[in-house]
C-alpha cells in the first residue's frame, strides 16, 4: 500500500507527486538499514513477543505521519517522519516467517511457504486498489488504514507458534554466511528481475506500440503467472530443484529482453512469475536449514534486506539503461545463482529434499 499511499497523500497536502516517491525512498532505505537490528532484537525477546510491541510502534509512526501531513508540515519533516516507521518495520518479515517455522512442521514447511507467497502476490495487487478506493474518502486515508493494518496484525500474532524459548538456547551461534550466500542470490534475483518487469511495464508496452492501458494485461498475467507457480509448488509440497526455477528466470528475462511483440512479452513474464513462489520457496526453506534457531529473525531480515536491494537495483535499472538491456541484468543474476549451487552440491542436495 505504501507508495502509491505516500504519494496520495503528499499530491493532496503538498501539490508534490514527487514527494510521495521521494518518501517511499526513505522509507525502504529506512527499512534496510533496521531490518537487521530489529531482527536481532526478535530473536532476543523472541518473535512473538517482540512482534507485538514492535507493530504498533509501526502503527503510531503512521499515524503522526498522517496527521503531521495532514496539518501541512514542511517537506522536509515528511521525510524525517517516514525514518522511524521504515526502521521498526524492517524486522518484520523475519519475524513473521520466523513464527511460520514454529507454527508448521518440516515437512510442511514447503507448503506453507509457498501459501505465504501466493498471499503475498494477492497483497501486492490489492494493496494498490485498496489505496485507490480509500483515497476517496480523503488523501490521508490509506495511511491510516496501513496503521489499522498494523494494529490488527498485532492481534493476530499467534502467542503459542515457536516450540523453543531462544532465550534458553545454550550459545549463541553464527550465521553461515558463506554457505547462505547461494540462497541469498536467488532471493536477490527474484527482487532484481521482478522489480525490472515491474517498473518497466511501461516502456515494455510502448515498445510495441500499445497504449498505456496496455500494461494491465501484463500485471494480470504476472500475477496469475505467480499465484499459479506457488499453488502448484504448494500442490506438490516438496521443495524442489532450485535450478529449474532458475532457468526459467533465464529464459524468461532473454524472452523479454528480446522483444518477440505480444507473444514473447506474456511468455517471458508468464515464466517469471511461474518460477518466482517456487524460487522463493526453495531459497527460504533452505535458509532455514542454514540458520541458528536463536538468529532465523535476524537471518530472515537479511534476507529481506538482499531482496529489497534487489528491487532497489531493478529500478534503477530501468532509469539509467536501454529497456532491452535492463532484464538482463536479472538474468546475469540468475546464471550467478546457478553456477553457486553448482559450485556448492552438499546446498544443492539440501534444496532437493
Amino acid at each position: 500500500m505504501a507508495p502509491l499511499a505516500f504519494t496520495v497523500l503528499t499530491t493532496a497536502t503538498t501539490g508534490s507527486y514527487r514527494l510521495g516517491g521521494i518518501m517511499m525512498a526513505v522509507f525502504v532505505a529506512a527499512e534496510m538499514v533496521g531490518a537487521v537490528p530489529t531482527g536481532r532484537l526478535l530473536d532476543r525477546v523472541g518473535p512473538a513477543r517482540g512482534l507485538v510491541v514492535l507493530l504498533p510502534l509501526v502503527a503510531a509512526g503512521l499515524f503522526l505521519l498522517a496527521a503531521v501531513a495532514s496539518a501541512g508540515a514542511p517537506d522536509l519533516v515528511l521525510l524525517a517522519l517516514a525514518i522511524p516507521p521504515g526502521l521498526v518495520a524492517g524486522g518484520l518479515n523475519g519475524g513473521f516467517r520466523t513464527l511460520l517455522a514454529g507454527t508448521v512442521t518440516e515437512e510442511e514447511l514447503p507448503r506453507a511457504v509457498s501459501v505465504d507467497a501466493m498471499i503475498l502476490e494477492g497483497v501486492i495487487v490489492g494493496g494498490p486498489l485498496l489505496v485507490a478506493l480509500l483515497a476517496t474518502s480523503g488523501p490521508a486515508v490509506p495511511v491510516l488504514a496501513m496503521a489499522v493494518v498494523a494494529l490488527l496484525a498485532a492481534l493476530l500474532v499467534p502467542r503459542r507458534a515457536v516450540t523453543r524459548d531462544p532465550q534458553r538456547t545454550a550459545e549463541r551461534q553464527s550465521i553461515p554466511v558463506a554457505a547462505c550466500v547461494p540462497w541469498l542470490a536467488g532471493l536477490f534475483t527474484v527482487g532484481l528481475l521482478l522489480s525490472t518487469i515491474e517498473v518497466g511495464l511501461l516502456p515494455l508496452v510502448q515498445r510495441l506500440g500499445a497504449p498505456e492501458s496496455a500494461t494491465a494485461i501484463v500485471i494480470v498475467v504476472l500475477c496469475a503467472a505467480g499465484v499459479g507457480g506457488s499453488a502448484l509448488y504448494a500442490a506438490r509440497g516438496k521443495a524442489g530443484d532450485p535450478r529449474l526455477f532458475l532457468a526459467g528466470f533465464v529464459l524468461g528475462g532473454i524472452v523479454v529482453s528480446a522483444g518477440f511483440g505480444w507473444a514473447g512479452l506474456l511468455g517471458g513474464v508468464a515464466l517469471i512469475g511461474l518460477c518466482t513462489g517456487p524460487l522463493m520457496a526453495v531459497s527460504s526453506v533452505n535458509l532455514q536449514k542454514l540458520l541458528p534457531e536463536r538468529r532465523r529473525s535476524e537471518g530472515f531480515s537479511l534476507a529481506f534486506t538482499v531482496q529489497a536491494s534487489g528491487f532497489g537495483l531493478g529500478s534503477l535499472a530501468i532509469g539509467v539503461l536501454p529497456v532491452w538491456l535492463a532484464p538482463l541484468l536479472g538474468v546475469l543474476a540468475a546464471l550467478a545463482s546457478c553456477g553457486m549451487l553448482v559450485a556448492h552440491p552438499r546446498q544443492l542436495l539440501a534444496g532437493r529434499q
